[in-house]
């Protein structure tokens, strides 16, 4: 019950304005630039802290926003709700891929695109922006480069020696050859194309090199932070941030429809960390610390339900399912994967309840396993779930399933000890008589008893019947 008075208030907590909690320790001084980090799987806890970055650097009056950028990738939903952010953004907004040997990659790619002002430190990379669907690990860059223009690759139209003519090719008529098909399907081309569509959008925006982008993403291609400068794709390189305030100093950048000049060269730098709200969202969101708190939900549920009163299983339970039902709703889920692991734990419970020989458990068991290696539907690492992580769950409930099924086949084996069938052929001891009606101790219980012969105290009898509540009993003979 005081769990249940507390919950209120972690709900109040995480709905404080996130902007109270990330504001600096003093008061920030105008004309300031502020510094944030991109690194990692950009995912919602990440946009969520830099959104909510760039819009108090806003608020606060400052010069500019510096986003520090090591990224692998991320997801695209997450990428375009930041994109959105620094288009928007009333101060400029600065991309830095730094420190050496970092890199801008995939979706990272296009938020540096998308920055006012795009620069790299030495030694750093960008590109490889090809989007991988999700539930189709199919989806890749076409076999054959794009043309200058930007087409799409097409087959070769000069025909082989052996090749036989199309029928489509009449000499002497004007009838066009018929064209190849585009490679991959419809879906895969429509996501290509989009991709190009938005990243050609943001470079033309922001005066860069357009078709490089295209290429970036048709044929996944990355370009080292030196012939980045020499293409056009970002507009200079800095080795650290005194020296990346330091030649942009006085440089006029468009933000908003406006000319904004910067003047960095003397102004003080606030380093933005992520708040607790922004770490907390980070590790509930895990795909692992997911998995983990949809598994404890379900089995605290299970608990609760078949001890009714114990409370404290039945509230970690619903607690650790709301928190993995909001990961999930953020996480690139399979609802597939969700359906088998829920049905596997379903299985492996039924088993417990009504016994099938393995038949229901071992079937829970495998579709736990494919559930949960299908549950997280991305190629990307970062959010996938630990291999180790789905095996040793799936060991720990196979060896509580083989334990329960253990504990059956014992209990099925074993002697019956209650009702009144162990009763018979029972020997007992004649504790007392009253009157002509002996009573006969057995088990640690007196019975009322019917016998044949006349019984007296301390006799042995074996118990040949029973009619009701009365035994009838056998006297035995003392053997010399």
């Amino acid at each position: 019950m005081k769990l249940l008075r507390l919950l209120p208030l972690w709900l109040l907590l995480l709905c404080v304005p996130g902007e109270l909690l990330s504001m600096p320790a003093q008061p920030a001084e105008v004309g300031s630039v502020w510094l944030l980090d991109l690194k990692g799987v950009l995912g919602p806890a990440t946009v969520d802290y830099l959104n909510r970055g760039i819009q108090t650097a806003a608020d606060a009056e400052a010069a500019a926003v510096v986003i520090r950028i090591d990224t692998p990738g991320g997801l695209d939903l997450s990428m375009r709700d930041l994109v959105r952010t620094i288009l928007g953004s009333s101060i400029p907004v600065i991309g830095y891929v730094t420190p050496g040997g970092a890199r801008a990659a995939s979706a990272g790619t296009y938020v540096l695109y998308a920055c006012h002002v795009a620069a790299m430190s030495p030694a750093t990379n960008l590109g490889a922006a090809t989007p991988v669907q999700i539930g189709a690990p199919s989806l890749a860059p076409p076999d054959k480069a794009p043309d200058s223009s930007g087409a799409e690759p097409s087959e070769d139209t000069e025909p082989s020696e052996d090749a036989e003519p199309s029928e489509d090719v009449d000499a002497g008529t004007d009838k066009k050859p018929r064209q190849a098909p585009l490679p991959g399907t419809a879906m895969e081309r429509k996501i290509i194309n989009d991709a190009v569509a938005y990243l050609r959008g943001l470079a033309e925006l922001r005066g860069r090199n357009a078709d490089w982008a295209e290429r970036a993403v048709r044929e996944g291609v990355s370009l080292p932070s030196s012939q980045a400068l020499e293409q056009r794709v970002i507009d200079l390189i800095a080795s650290d941030i005194s020296d990346l305030l330091t030649q942009l100093d006085g440089r006029d950048v468009l933000v908003n429809g406006r000319n904004v000049r910067l003047n960095l060269a003397e102004a003080p730098l606030i380093e933005l960390a992520p708040d607790w709200r922004s770490k907390f969202l980070a590790v509930i969101t895990s795909p692992t610390v997911a998995y983990v708190l949809l598994l404890l939900g379900i089995y605290g549920l299970i608990f609760e339900f078949s001890n009714p009163g114990m409370a404290l299983p039945g509230i970690v339970g619903a607690i650790c399912i709301l928190l993995a039902l909001y990961a999930f709703q953020v996480l690139p889920v399979s609802y597939a994967g969700l359906g088998l692991m829920l049905l596997g734990i379903a299985l492996m419970v039924a088993e417990a309840f009504a016994p099938s020989f393995g038949v229901l458990g071992l079937g829970g068991l495998i579709a736990f396993i494919v559930g949960s290696v299908m549950l997280m539907d991305t190629r990307l690492p970062a959010f996938q779930i630990a291999l180790p992580v789905i095996l040793a769950l799936a060991a720990s409930s196979a060896a509580l399933l083989i334990l329960l099924f253990g504990m059956v086949i014992r209990a099925r084996r074993q002697t019956v000890v209650s009702g009144t069938a162990p009763l018979i052929d029972a020997i007992g001891v004649v504790e007392l008589v009253r009157g002509d009606e002996p009573r006969i101790r057995i088990h640690g219980e007196l019975w009322q008893a019917d016998c044949s012969e006349p019984l007296q105290h301390g006799d042995r009898v074996r118990v040949s019947g029973i009619r009701g509540l009365r035994l009838t009993v056998t006297k035995m003979r003392d053997t010399p």
